[in-house]
């Protein structure tokens, strides 16, 4: 039933053409018209209907994360491939524009997927399905994470490798320690050793290319370490979620616990009220008895103190006598 809604919700959202992004690319508003601020603040109140319509609304913009990273992939590859200046300076343009709008995706359904775990509260079935939806959109969304990671990842060390070919053009004998401190754009050395390099090579038109290059490449290298910082914010973030909720599910055992012990106690109350009553009742068929012995055995004796004064034989023999006399 649940699943059926979502797909309904995503449905609904496809019909709406997106906007055009960067290098022509289509983007989407990272915003949502219950949740504008991209914060989880709902309009329509914490009911069931709009939880679900949030969770649809998250898993749409992950589907929106995951495309961008492919673009992003696309745009390093032609980076590293492109041998235009002018053309190369417009892919990192793009890049850096649409890195940006992934970040402030991937913050906002973050926030968005932390601002659904404050909706399940107490226990029962709606907060089972609750909690079962924000764990498949946590898991999808790091999921995505670890993909745009590992991208990033990729193309970080293919841009090293670029630095260090276009460093050996100009030094061709470069120690293995000047080649790590270019490529790592070590402050304490790096610049200057190329710089160096630079002056005493005899092919300048390439060695000036290359400079150009690995400044540029230099460029990628940071973006892509600051990306990979803020990805490792995002899992933080995930993580904490997922103490939190453990947390929320560890007290409501805690509190289940708790009532099934008070409801064993009470039990236990019930059937030595139980077991009360009945000896009370026992006791009662005990005494009514012992009454009616009691008042059967008064009445015997009293028949037979009877009979034992006036026994029936005397009688008839006094009752002759006074006859013979007269």
């Amino acid at each position: 039933m649940a699943q059926d809604r979502l797909a309904a919700l995503r449905a609904q959202r496809q019909q709406q053409p997106p906007a055009a992004g960067p290098g022509g690319y289509e983007m989407q508003s990272v915003n949502t018209p219950q949740y504008a601020n991209g914060g989880g603040q709902n309009n329509g109140g914490d009911s069931m209907g709009s939880f679900m319509s949030e969770v649809a609304s998250i898993q749409d913009g992950i589907q929106q994360f995951d495309g961008n990273i492919n673009r992003i992939s696309d745009l390093h590859s032609r980076s590293l491939n492109t041998l235009d200046e002018s053309a190369s300076q417009q892919n990192s343009a793009q890049l850096d524009e649409l890195a940006e709008d992934t970040r402030q995706l991937s913050n906002s359904l973050s926030k968005r997927i932390k601002a659904l775990g404050t909706s399940v509260k107490g226990g029962g079935q709606e907060a089972q399905i609750r909690k079962n939806q924000i764990e498949h959109v946590r898991a999808k969304f790091v999921e995505t994470l670890q993909r745009y990671q590992e991208v990033e990842r990729q193309y970080r060390a293919r841009y090293k490798q670029r630095v260090e070919r276009q460093f050996k053009i100009v030094k061709p004998e470069a120690t293995p320690e000047e080649v790590a401190a270019v490529v790592n754009d070590d402050q304490d050395g790096g610049g200057q050793i190329f710089a160096q390099a630079l002056t005493t090579s005899n092919r300048y038109g390439e060695s000036r290319a290359a400079y150009r290059e690995v400044q540029e490449r230099h460029q990628d290298i940071k973006r892509i370490e600051t990306t990979l910082a803020e990805l490792a914010q995002l899992f933080n973030d995930m993580a904490v979620l997922v103490d939190q909720q453990e947390i929320q599910i560890d007290h409501i055992h805690d509190t289940a616990a708790e009532v099934d012990v008070e409801t064993g106690g009470a039990l236990k109350h019930t059937e030595t009220a139980v077991k009360s009553a009945r000896a009370a009742r026992r006791k009662k068929w005990i005494c009514f008895w012992i009454t009616v012995i009691v008042i059967l055995a008064a009445i015997g004796i009293g028949v037979g103190v009877y009979f034992s004064n006036h026994p029936p034989g005397k009688s008839s023999s006094s009752s002759s006598g006074n006859s013979t006399s007269s």
